[in-house]
């Protein structure tokens, strides 16, 4: 008889019962569960969260008898006290105890009132916190907003879409921080597909705007991503201030200057008339000064009182990590252009290497290689840039450090 470090019997044996398994049709016996916890050195996690599941599957069953309110308070006491214990064994976040208590309480699907709650929340952390945890966390809601889009009445549906369509462009917006490309293409094309689904055509630019401006972050070629803002533009009804951003940094990137400033101009006339902010948040002032900092930044001599002035309205403005980093960055590049490739090289070391690992997100370090790139052929030798260059070379944003 064929033997495992689980002690199971035979091999289709072990697999038909995996199979009922994962399709809930049947529960692993505790001693199983305590010899995997044991073979994955599981610290006891997966024993707890049996024992959870054991327990709450009995919960719902005196739930659906109606018991007296006395006991019913007395199993809410329990559902509690059995939430602290899956905390305790599967780790601060608790996430498969708190769907299971979700579940429980009838409060699987959320309001709409609530998911608005989660946009915003999760857009204020893709803003203060390490990419990589947005990333974690933003799966769990994509998850069970998925499983609420399948139950959803057609009226519901729609505005779903459009919840799918926000948290998933923020998605795509982490996996860029974190250089994980193909990934965002595929978050980028599920947002985009949200957002035609939901009918709001503000919506279907800005996230179209959203995924061409990150595109520029080393993930898409800049014609590329003029080619995303050339479709794009046939669906809008007129200029749109999310495609011109993007727009005014792809021509920069392509070294068409004068096009570049053009479309930049336009962009602040137009923001000038005043902007309708998108529902969830997305849009804020300091977009527009951004992009003049990087389109005044790439144009060179000449343009630097400008570029000056659109840095300090994006410090002024700004509440993200990033964005006061790149702004910064922009100013090396313009050092870089008078000359000064030691003085930069040692201005953009101090804006990279005091950010916490975690916070050296893709954009930042994209960023620092386009201050590399404007150094004169005859230069990059320099100690200091090549000790910049090894400051890029250690960054990681995968991790909390």
């Amino acid at each position: 008889m064929m033997k495992d470090d689980l002690g199971g019997s035979k091999c289709h044996e072990r697999d038909g019962d995996l199979s009922r398994w994962e399709r809930g049709l049947a529960r692993p016996h505790m001693d199983v569960v305590a010899r995997l916890d044991a073979v994955l050195s599981a610290g006891q996690r997966l024993v707890a969260l049996h024992a959870t599941v054991v327990e709450l599957d009995r919960l719902r069953t005196v739930s659906m008898s109606r018991p007296a309110e006395e006991e019913v308070a007395t199993e809410r006491r329990r559902l509690l006290q059995l939430a602290a214990a899956g905390i305790s064994a599967l780790g601060v976040c608790g996430e498969p105890v708190r769907r299971l208590l979700d579940q429980s309480l009838g409060r699987d699907f959320r309001g709409m009132e609530e998911w608005e709650l989660a946009c915003a929340d999760h857009l204020y952390a893709l803003r203060t916190r390490p990419p990589a945890r947005v990333a974690a966390d933003l799966l769990v809601d994509l998850l069970a907003l998925r499983r609420q889009l399948e139950a959803a009445t057609p009226a519901d549906a729609v505005e779903l879409q459009r919840f799918t369509a926000a948290l998933a462009s923020v998605h795509a917006n982490a996996l860029t921080r974190l250089g994980e490309h193909g990934g965002a293409l595929r978050w980028w094309h599920t947002a985009r597909q949200a957002a035609d689904a939901s009918g709001d055509l503000r919506l279907r630019l800005l996230v179209r705007g959203e995924e061409a401006g990150h595109g520029l972050y080393g993930q898409r070629d800049p014609e590329t991503v003029l080619r995303l803002l050339d479709s794009a533009e046939r669906i809008a009804s007129g200029p749109s201030i999310d495609l011109l951003t993007s727009r005014a940094k792809a021509l920069t990137l392509l070294g068409r200057h004068d096009e570049a400033c053009r479309t930049v101009k336009t962009l602040v006339v137009l923001a000038g008339a005043g902007v309708v902010p998108d529902s969830f948040g997305f849009w804020k002032p300091d977009q527009i000064h951004f992009a003049e900092s990087w389109v005044y930044a790439g144009a060179g001599a000449g343009a630097e009182p400008a570029a000056d002035r659109a840095r300090e309205d994006v410090l002024r403005l700004a509440r993200t990590y990033q964005y006061g980093a790149n702004v910064r960055l922009h100013e090396v590049l313009c050092m870089v252009a008078r000359g000064g490739v030691d003085e930069g090289m040692r201005l953009a070391a101090g804006v990279i290497e005091p950010l916490p690992v975690a916070y050296r997100s893709h954009h930042i370090i994209e960023t620092g290689r386009m201050v590399l790139r404007a150094v004169p052929r005859e230069r990059r030798e320099r100690p200091a840039v090549g000790e910049f260059r090894e400051i890029l070379a250690r960054r990681s944003a995968g991790g909390d450090a």
